[in-house]
């Protein structure tokens, strides 16, 4: 039996991806495929999990959540728009210039917690964080979500190695295993397998979850929040584009945005 909390997600994470669509259409430029791969991690951090004030964005003690794999903002700006931090004219100004909405986030926008876009820089982000808080005691958590072709650069093995030295129980992560990158399959770039296997090595708590079930996403975050001595590690096996039928499982609308035939077609297919 699917929860009220489930039929809430499951709604909000449709208008998500109508929101990306509609915000990249409208941009002309933007990530949809990516963007659509995290939606339901993303629904579930803001609407579910994490700690948050609406009037006092700022507070200290709230959780912080990092979007390492930065080209995938538009989820993060749907979900913003979903709790009520930004309105429908921000929303839909996306990379417009003098817009708060960059096409990466940036921390100058109320409600991003981090500068992101560079590859590969926003573990250690979520690690800096984490330990801050864990130095003056804070009940705040850190939540990232980092992409899988992120995985092959250096600086998120040093990361996660730190993570573990500092027992960043406060410390959860996300890798959105698509399996595509710019540059094609993951496997024909550079392999990352076995990436669970990976960072269990490295000393993380990890599990291997379906990343479009609310249901396996957050029950890896309630068994995250009884960690208070190493940080919990996602696998979320996802579909690049999920959620329309042609942009799902390829690679083609990674950096293309939909023109306006076919970003009615998608609207329809989401509104089925």
């Amino acid at each position: 039996m699917i929860s009220v909390l489930q039929e809430k997600l499951t709604q909000a994470a449709r208008h998500m991806r109508k929101n990306i669509i509609r915000m990249t259409t409208a941009a002309g430029s933007g990530h949809p495929a990516p963007s659509f791969s995290i939606v339901e991690m993303v629904a579930a951090l803001f609407l579910a999990e994490m700690r948050l004030d609406s009037n006092n964005v700022g507070w200290i003690d709230r959780d912080l959540f990092v979007l390492s794999k930065g080209h995938a903002a538009p989820a993060l700006y749907a979900a913003l728009h979903e709790i009520g931090l930004i309105s429908e004219d921000t929303m839909m100004s996306l990379r417009r210039l003098g817009s708060p909405l960059q096409g990466h986030p940036d921390m100058r926008m109320a409600g991003v917690d981090a500068t992101s876009g560079s590859l590969g820089i926003g573990l250690s982000q979520g690690v800096g964080r984490a330990l801050g808080r864990k130095m003056r005691q804070s009940p705040g958590r850190v939540y990232a979500i980092i992409g899988d072709g992120e995985c092959q650069e250096g600086q998120i093995w040093e990361a996660a190695l730190a993570a573990v030295q500092f027992k960043l129980g406060n410390l959860a992560v996300f890798v959105d295993h698509n399996h595509y990158q710019v540059d094609g399959p993951l496997n024909q770039v550079i392999n990352v397998e076995p990436l669970a296997d990976k960072w269990r090595a490295f000393g993380w708590r990890v599990e291997e979850i379906n990343g479009h079930d609310f249901s396996e996403i957050l029950g890896f975050l309630e068994r995250a929040r009884t960690l208070e001595d190493r940080p919990s590690m996602a696998v979320a096996h996802t579909v690049k584009g999920y959620g329309v039928s042609f942009l799902a499982g390829g690679n083609n609308f990674h950096a293309k945005v939909l023109n306006a035939e076919e970003a009615q077609q998608a609207l329809a297919e989401l509104d089925r």
